[in-house]
């Protein structure tokens, strides 16, 4: 059913009339003296919320909840702990209308995506559910008359930071994992976009024992790294820029020993050989762009676009008919495909970086400032500069925008090399019918996931990690289940 925007702005009006709060303990709490900062609408500027800014003593009270839950959480059976996120998972469900309004109007994302990535998410949940009785341990060989066998056991509290493009699903999707190992969870929501995480707080908190989760919002510099330094999480993971990974890894570093996953940025490369079928490969590059869901807000972007010399044009052109065609509009209305970014610096960002290419020759063939009639918002068409080179801005560095740089290239070693030169290693794709260039092409590109005749989409399992400077550690597949577990040895002997 499609629900109109008058729909989605009364019930949008509705869900705003309340206090925010953060989860700590089971409560929904105001931070201390009442802390607050505003949040607003990246389509039309107008503000929509003042939400909790937690301090340090706020967030010292979610560990401290968590940390008393943990015991008993490590002890609820396997088995019910699956029950409960279960639970959480038809509740989600149940309103993942109201959720997807929160993310959408909150992010500029269109609603109608974001609804449908709480249902991601959810299914997540239930795959995470499903393996979790993997988390076994193994009988050793031993000498003599000693067993020896190995155990997984959680950390105990687990610190989590999330980005602000996907807020609802890796709200949901990130609680999975850590909680299915046994641990309890200080969830810190994007200070740009806290609204629908907080709201999946107030649905949750029935659902989980007090404490096992908890959500607080504010700043990186003061609430995140809060979190971070705070000496009882001794495992955390972040979704972020490579800037936050750095200070994150060394703020973990000065305040003790832990363990630190990071799923970071990326200029990730789609690569087209003249034997691909053109359509198909056009329509993967802006499929890559993810200028649908996003504007192109997406670590996993393809947004260097290496185009053979035979092909080129050919399939420029298609591209840009494409991207022309992406519906841009308030992110509350239906049938937008493509909404705000999500705030004023982040769209000033970007026309840096448009401006920037321009004064270094690269060529803009789509897009490059807001649509007509949305000047008032943080709008950005999706936006093509052809007659891109390597050293250019806009080639070696991420704009976390709708901007995608088209190279031509004619050497396969040359191209390969092109792509893997940048810090960057996320994700890369390859465009081929040839299976030997396939295979040699999925072998040496320097990413943690490569598409072969593919772009942008994810599998249920399928773990999405980066190489190099874009992350440590794997997320989405059972190795996220696993390191969220330490490995204890015990040798048990006669008595």
């Amino acid at each position: 059913m499609i629900i109109s925007r008058a729909t989605n702005e009364a019930r949008a009006a509705a869900l705003l009339d309340r206090p925010w709060r953060l989860l700590i303990g089971g409560e929904l709490v105001a931070a201390t003296n009442n802390a607050l900062y505003a949040t607003h609408c990246p389509a039309d500027g107008r503000h929509l919320a003042d939400v909790p800014f937690a301090g340090r003593a706020d967030v010292a009270a979610a560990v401290a909840a968590a940390a008393a839950a943990a015991p008993g959480w490590r002890r609820t059976p396997l088995i019910e702990r699956g029950r409960i996120l279960q639970r959480a998972v038809d509740l989600l469900r149940a309103n993942a209308h109201d959720l997807g309004l929160m993310d959408g109007i909150d992010s500029g994302n269109p609603v109608a995506a974001m609804a449908a990535e709480v249902e991601v998410a959810c299914e997540w949940l239930e795959y995470i559910r499903g393996v979790s009785f993997e988390l076994k341990g193994q009988v050793l060989p031993a000498n003599g008359n000693h067993w020896l066998f190995t155990r997984r056991e959680p950390y105990g509290v687990v610190g989590r930071i999330i980005a602000f493009n996907h807020p609802i699903l890796f709200a949901i999707q990130k609680l999975g994992a850590p909680l299915m190992a046994g641990n309890t969870l200080v969830l810190k929501a994007p200070d740009q976009t806290p609204l629908a995480p907080l709201l999946m707080g107030e649905l949750l908190r029935e659902v989980f024992p007090p404490g096992v989760l908890n959500i607080v919002t504010g700043d990186g510099p003061t609430t995140g790294d809060a979190l971070v330094r705070h000496p009882t999480v001794k495992r955390l993971a972040l979704i972020g820029s490579i800037p936050t990974g750095q200070r994150i890894m060394r703020s973990a570093a000065e305040s003790g020993i832990k363990h630190v996953s990071l799923e970071l940025g990326g200029k990730n490369p789609l690569i087209v050989f003249p034997d691909a079928d053109l359509d198909r490969a056009a329509q993967a590059a802006v499929n890559g762009m993810n200028f649908r869901r996003t504007q192109g807000q997406s670590c996993g972007s393809t947004t260097r676009l290496f185009l053979h010399d035979e092909i080129h044009d050919a399939v420029l052109e298609r591209v840009v008919a494409l991207a022309a065609n992406v519906k841009i509009g308030h992110p509350l209305d239906p049938a937008s495909e493509m909404g705000a970014l999500v705030s004023a610096q982040q769209r000033d960002r970007v026309l840096g970086y448009i401006a920037a290419a321009k004064a270094e020759g690269a060529r803009l063939v789509c897009g490059g400032s807001a649509p007509a009639g949305l000047e008032d918002g943080y709008f950005v068409a999706p936006t093509i500069f052809a007659n891109v080179t390597p050293e250019m801005t806009v080639a070696r560095e991420e704009i976390f925008g709708p901007v995608l740089s088209v190279l031509r290239w004619r050497d396969s070693d040359d191209v390969l090399a092109q792509a893997n030169a940048l810090p960057y290693g996320l994700t890369a794709a390859v465009w081929t019918r040839d299976l030997n260039i396939a295979r040699q092409f999925a072998d040496e590109l320097d990413a943690g996931y490569v598409w072969v005749n593919g772009s942008a989409a994810h599998y249920l399992g399928a773990p999405f990690s980066g190489h190099k400077s874009s992350g440590t550690d794997s997320e989405e597949g059972i190795e996220e289940l696993f390191s969220y577990t330490q490995v204890k040895t015990v040798s048990l002997g006669p008595g």
